[in-house]
């Protein structure tokens, strides 16, 4: 079954003849990026990563290096999702007005190279979970070949480490802004502050986990296991996260959930 399905995506990407791949280092666009290439060889493949207030540096790090790693050519082109009209706003449509502007900004690299289509990682998941952004990406004529190889995360994974790719089991991201509650306005201070908090957390060998921000409260979700590691280091974490500027640190009991900010959405 999931050789059937990878073939489906080599079928979808050698009808595409070239791409250019909305790359952000994750696991799925990694994967994407390296189906990508080895499908359709290095000169019909360019990687394009968007450096924003909303990425932290240390992923356009590792995307630098993931690129390196694949072969392929690569670009970082600049953005600013704050810079968008109704983005700072944070409705739950902020991810359309992230998503629309991303490939306004990569439908003009496709022109400039001569390429025929624009692809970015969504996957056969995100079907059922509040994502807006595939609105943006239906309007413009962008394509998600592993969606569209109906490709879950967790074989997605498993392809990845036959092929030898380091993401295979790298922790889910998604960028800095999701984890500010919703209707509490993004600042560029807000995004720096959950940036640091996280980054503070992993260097206590913590690899999934989420500073959730709503106002002064930073509500952390981690991993069940990790939990006791976070209790033994409360009083260091409770000082380095309040120099940062939250006022009340809060551990989540039921531990990291992907999109756990979106329960409060009404349909």
């Amino acid at each position: 079954m999931l050789t059937e399905k990878y073939n489906q995506l080599t079928s979808i990407l050698r009808e595409m003849e070239s791409v250019v791949v909305a790359f952000s280092g994750g696991v799925d666009s990694t994967f994407l990026l390296k189906a990508a290439v080895d499908t359709l060889g290095t000169d019909h493949v360019l990687a394009v990563t968007a450096d924003s207030e909303t990425y932290p540096s240390s992923e356009l790090k590792e995307a630098i290096v993931l690129a390196e790693k694949i072969g392929v050519k690569h670009q970082v082109i600049e953005t600013s999702e704050l810079a968008i009209p109704g983005y700072s706003e944070n409705n739950k449509n902020r991810c359309y007005f992230c998503k629309s502007s991303l490939f306004d900004h990569l439908l003009p690299v496709l022109e400039e190279k001569g390429f025929q289509n624009v692809v970015y990682g969504v996957i056969a998941d995100d079907m059922n979970e509040h994502r807006p952004g595939m609105k943006a990406a239906k309007e413009k004529g962008i394509r998600g070949p592993l969606l569209e190889a109906n490709l879950f995360k967790e074989e997605i994974r498993e392809l990845s480490r036959k092929y030898d790719l380091p993401t295979w089991d790298k922790p889910s991201f998604a960028c800095l802004s999701s984890r500010i509650a919703y209707g509490e306005y993004i600042t560029k201070e807000k995004l720096t502050k959950v940036e640091k908090a996280e980054a503070y957390l992993k260097s206590l060998k913590i690899r999934q986990v989420r500073v959730r921000t709503h106002e002064d409260i930073a509500r952390i979700e981690v991993e069940p296991e990790d939990m006791k590691t976070v209790l033994e280091n409360h009083d260091a974490i409770v000082k380095e996260l309040q120099d940062y500027g939250y006022k009340y640190i809060t551990l989540d009991l039921i531990g990291y959930q992907s999109g756990s900010m979106n329960k409060v959405l009404t349909t």
